[in-house]
C-alpha cells in the first residue's frame, strides 16, 4: 500500500493579526485614533469608497488625521512578517511609501516640458502605475489639479484630429487601449481616477468646459472599444456635475454621438445603459430633445425595446413575467427616454411613423416596473392628445394599444397615475374605438 503524506496541521493565525473588516491577515496595518488597527486598504475602502465617518468597531467618529493619513503600525507589521517567515506562510512585502502631490506635479511638469509623444506617453504610464498601486495614490493623483488638467489636455489635443470610426471596431483589451497612443492612455487613466464631482466641476469651470464635452463626444467615435466605453462613462459623470444652463447648450455632435452608441449597440449592456442615462439627462433641456430626434433616437430606442424583448409575442396576462429578461432596466430607461422625446411634435411624429413604435410602447406599458409603465403610458397619452389622426387611432386599435389601456384601467396594478391617463385616453377617443366589436362591451360605459 502507498504511504500517504501526512496533511499539514492548520496554522492558527493570532487574532490581532487579522483585520476586523476583511477578516484576513493585515498587509499594511494602520491604527486609528480610536485605538483599533485595520488593514490600510480595508479602512480606506470603508471611509472613502463606502463613505463612512466612524470607526467600524467602536463606532466613534473618526478624527481629521484618520481621514487624511492613518498612523502606520510598523511594530505590528514586523511581527506579522516574522510570524509568516516562521510558519512558512507567504510573507507580505513591506509597503512602499505612498506617493505625494510633489511627485505627481514633477511628473506632469516633465511631460509638459518635453512635449514629445514618447515623453508624454512615459509620464502617463508612470501616473497609471502610481494609481494602480493603491486607492490612496489614486486619490492623491485625482486631487492634484495639474494632473487632471494634463490628462484632459492630452485628450483634447487628439480630439482635434478626426479619427476614423470603424463600425463595430476591434474588441481590444483594456491594456491595449491604454498603451496604443497617449490620448487613449490618458482617457483610460481619467476613467481609472473616478473623478469626483468637485474635480469634474473644476474641469468644466477652468475654461473650455464645453470643449471637454465635445472632446468626449469625439472620443465616442474612436475605433477602440475600450476608449469609447471609457468616454461614455466619463461623459455621464461630467454631465451629472454640469448645471442645466450648460446642458441646454449641448452640441448636436454630442447628442448624435450618444444616440449612435444606442443605435449600433456595439458596446457592453452597461455602456448602453449609461448612454440611455445621458439621453434622459439631456432631453429635458433646451432643444436637446429635437437634436436627439434628428439624430435618430426614436428608431434606435424602439429597436432597443424590441431587442430586449418588449415587443415579442405573448398576452397581457403574462405581464411582468420575465418580459425583458436581464435587460429590464434597459427597457425602463428606453421608455423614459421615449417619454422625454414625445414632449415635442418631432418625437411624436417619429414614433407614430415607426412600424413598431406604438406596439412596442404599448407592450412596455404592461411589462415594466411602475416607473417604466408610467413613462410608456405618458408617451402614449402625448400621442393620443396631440397626434391623434384617424390613421393613428386606427393603428392604436389594431396593434393592441387600446386593449392594454383597458387592462391598465381594470387591473390598476401600475399605480393611480397611469390608470388615470389610460382612462382619460379611452374617454378621449371612445367614439372611434367603440366601433370595434371586441371592445364595444368594455367601452360602453365611457361617455362619448
Amino acid at each position: 500500500m502507498e504511504r500517504r503524506t501526512p496533511a499539514l496541521a492548520p496554522v492558527e493565525v493570532p487574532t490581532f493579526f487579522v483585520c476586523p473588516i476583511s477578516l484576513e491577515v493585515m498587509r499594511d496595518p494602520v491604527t486609528l485614533s480610536s485605538g483599533i488597527t485595520y488593514d490600510r486598504d480595508s479602512i480606506e475602502r470603508w471611509v472613502f469608497t463606502d463613505g463612512h465617518g466612524d470607526c467600524p468597531v467602536t463606532k466613534l467618529p473618526l478624527g481629521a488625521g484618520d481621514l487624511q493619513e492613518p498612523t502606520p503600525n510598523h511594530t505590528l507589521r514586523r511581527l506579522i512578517q516574522a510570524w509568516c517567515a516562521a510558519h512558512a506562510v507567504e510573507r507580505f512585502p513591506t509597503p512602499r511609501p505612498p506617493v505625494d502631490a510633489d511627485r505627481v506635479a514633477a511628473i506632469v511638469a516633465g511631460a509638459r516640458r518635453g512635449q514629445q509623444e514618447g515623453v508624454v506617453m512615459a509620464a502617463i504610464r508612470e501616473l497609471a502605475d502610481i494609481v494602480a498601486e493603491s486607492d490612496r495614490n489614486r486619490r492623491c493623483v485625482e486631487a492634484e489639479p495639474c494632473a487632471v488638467e494634463f490628462l484632459v489636455s492630452v485628450v483634447k489635443k487628439a480630439a482635434s484630429t478626426t479619427k476614423p470610426y470603424l463600425g463595430r471596431g476591434a474588441l481590444d483589451s483594456p491594456d491595449e487601449a491604454s498603451s496604443s497612443s497617449p490620448e487613449e492612455a490618458a482617457l483610460s487613466l481619467l476613467h481609472s481616477l473616478k473623478l469626483s464631482e468637485e474635480s469634474l466641476k473644476r474641469v468644466m469651470d477652468g475654461g473650455g468646459g464645453d470643449d471637454f464635452l465635445d472632446t468626449l463626444a469625439s472620443a465616442l467615435r474612436w475605433p477602440s472599444y475600450w476608449s469609447r466605453t471609457y468616454a461614455i462613462h466619463l461623459l455621464k459623470s461630467t454631465l451629472s456635475a454640469t448645471p442645466p444652463s450648460r446642458l441646454s447648450n449641448a452640441s448636436a455632435e454630442l447628442v448624435e454621438a450618444v444616440v449612435k452608441i444606442v443605435a449600433e449597440m456595439t458596446l457592453s449592456p452597461k455602456a448602453i445603459k449609461v448612454a440611455l442615462h445621458i439621453i434622459c439627462r439631456l432631453a429635458p433641456w433646451g432643444r436637446n430633445r429635437i437634436k436627439a430626434v434628428e439624430a435618430g433616437a426614436v428608431p434606435a430606442l424602439v429597436a432597443l425595446l424590441l431587442n430586449e424583448g418588449c415587443g415579442g409575442s405573448g398576452g397581457i396576462a403574462g405581464a411582468g413575467a420575465g418580459a425583458c429578461g436581464g435587460g429590464k432596466r434597459t427597457c425602463e430607461l428606453a421608455a423614459v427616454a421615449i417619454d422625454h422625446l414625445c414632449g415635442c411634435a418631432e418625437g411624436r411624429l417619429e414614433l407614430v411613423a415607426h412600424p413598431a413604435g406604438l406596439a412596442v410602447l404599448a407592450r412596455a406599458a404592461t411589462r415594466l416596473s411602475p416607473t417604466g409603465v408610467e413613462s410608456a403610458v405618458r408617451a402614449l397619452h402625448a400621442v393620443a392628445r396631440h397626434s391623434a389622426t384617424p390613421a393613428v387611432l386606427q393603428e392604436m386599435l389594431a396593434v393592441g394599444v387600446v386593449a392594454r389601456l383597458l387592462y391598465l384601467v381594470q387591473a390598476g396594478a401600475a399605480g393611480e397615475r397611469p390608470r388615470e391617463r389610460a382612462r382619460e385616453m379611452l374617454k378621449m377617443h371612445a367614439r372611434v374605438w367603440r366601433a370595434s366589436p371586441c371592445l364595444a362591451s368594455h367601452l360602453a360605459s365611457y361617455p362619448c
